[in-house]
């Protein structure tokens, strides 16, 4: 099951209702429509966004890629949401937009250029350059995600292996942590661990209420995740990183060793020019 959450916006930007509802994949045009719809008890509607993880193009309204939907749930998912709700709707890749919302409402507030970090079931990037969304020449640019970390790592869902996905997204941070666990259990984590809803959100509570597997699981996560920061650095000496998802709220624990590994592999005129923060905004 997936989370679907929902948000009512004034013209002002003020929050007026929010809603979420558990959906299955290949329900998720109900889920949208019925979300919808309990919003619009609060208020007019008059213009939906879709933030949908993958590739999304913009200019045809149709989703590329994306391992989260099966293809029958994003085959005609711009023309279906039309027609099941009689309101217009804007898809958009779901770093794009929470980078937009940082860059408008969040951490991202007062830079003119900003490199967005969303790190949950996947991880996606976002670039928005002097104010405005940089989708590249495929509309598909800033894929983080999929910069090579490791060589020789874990296969990516891309056909790539080594991506930085496959160390720092949630689902690898958890099957790293299982995977270490079977040859030590000593952590207070092992109870937690076994269980089949143990998420990289339960880690990052355990890290803060002290325990030091978590905290090592995190620093090797951070690092990982600071050495493509430093790529990004490097390549666009860009104003401010902005890392979101539910994993940054272990805040400094996870923070500090990506902006300490990002420092020791970035030039430093580039890394001193730079800010790194936690987003402000959950995803």
């Amino acid at each position: 099951m997936k989370t679907l959450r929902g948000v009512l916006i004034a013209p002002d930007g003020s929050v007026l209702d929010r809603c979420e509802t558990a959906y299955e994949p290949d329900e998720l045009i109900t889920a949208i429509s019925d979300v919808t719809r309990e919003l619009q008890k609060s208020g007019e509607i008059k213009a939906v966004g879709a933030a949908i993880p993958g590739l999304v193009n913009r200019e045809t309204d149709r989703v590329l890629v994306s391992t989260n939907l099966p293809f029958t749930a994003r085959e005609h998912i711009h023309s279906d949401l039309l027609k099941a709700t009689g309101l217009r709707f804007e898809l958009e890749n779901d770093a794009n937009a929470a980078a937009y919302a940082e860059y408008k409402a969040g951490a991202g507030r007062g830079a003119r250029d900003i490199f967005y970090i969303g790190i949950g079931d996947a991880i996606g990037g976002a670039i928005i350059l002097d104010g405005k969304l940089w989708t590249g020449a495929s509309g598909c640019a800033g894929e983080i995600g999929h910069i090579t970390i490791d060589n020789e790592g874990a296969e990516c869902v891309c056909g790539n292996t080594g991506c930085l996905e496959t160390i720092a997204s949630g689902p690898n941070i958890v099957r790293r942590a299982r995977e270490r666990l079977n040859r030590d259990n000593t952590s207070s984590l092992s109870r937690l661990a076994m269980q089949d809803s143990f998420t990289a959100a339960d880690m990052a509570l355990e890290a803060t209420n002290g325990d030091d597997f978590s905290v090592m699981m995190l620093e090797r996560t951070g690092r990982a995740i600071g050495t493509a920061v430093a790529t990004m650095i490097n390549l666009l000496s860009i104003e401010r990183i902005v890392l979101g998802g539910a994993i940054i709220e272990a805040g400094d624990l996870l923070l500090k060793p990506i902006i300490t590994e990002a420092g020791k592999r970035s030039l430093p005129q580039c890394f001193e020019a730079t800010q790194i923060v936690a987003g402000e905004l959950r995803r």
